[in-house]
């Protein structure tokens, strides 16, 4: 369940993944909670032309660099959209906590067919069918509309 507490920090994702659209890539952002304060934030950077720099997995490679195993598992990663397989994968690699993400990989599925965009070249799997360990939240029914109009904006054809 998402709580008032989990929506401050996912609202901020929401912002995030606003300016990885304005940066050019697609809408997602996330960050990395730790004893009650954010410790890194990242947005998605796949437009510079690497399909694999997922927010989630930025900081993934984040925390190994910074944060010790027992310190790792006492996080949350927040995230405007459920982790992919890959960053699933790698989640639960590096041993980070709790999971809490604003929309579903249902929902973005449902809503990219709605669109009329084909699906990606991974399929869109729950967190825990790739990691049954990793607890998760999600996702907020109050940030749906404003993350389906950032996907819209991002996959609208160019005038």
């Amino acid at each position: 369940m998402v709580d008032d507490a989990d929506l401050v920090y996912l609202r901020r994702c929401v912002d995030l993944a606003r300016e990885a659209l304005d940066d050019g890539n697609a809408p997602f952002g996330s960050l990395l909670v730790g004893d009650g304060r954010v410790l890194a934030e990242a947005k998605n950077g796949e437009g510079g032309g690497d399909p694999t720099r997922h927010p989630e997995l930025e900081l993934v490679h984040w925390a190994i660099a910074q944060l010790a195993p027992a310190e790792r598992a006492t996080t949350t990663v927040y995230t405007s959209g459920e982790h992919c397989p890959m960053c699933s994968a790698a989640h639960a690699w590096a041993g980070l906590g709790r999971i809490v993400y604003a929309s579903s990989a249902a929902q973005l599925t449902e809503w990219l067919d709605e669109m009329g965009i084909p699906p990606a070249p991974v399929r869109a799997l729950s967190i825990n069918v790739v990691a049954p360990g990793i607890p998760t939240s999600g996702p907020a029914p109050q940030l749906a509309g404003a993350l389906r109009e950032l996907h819209r904006l991002h996959r609208r054809p160019h005038d």
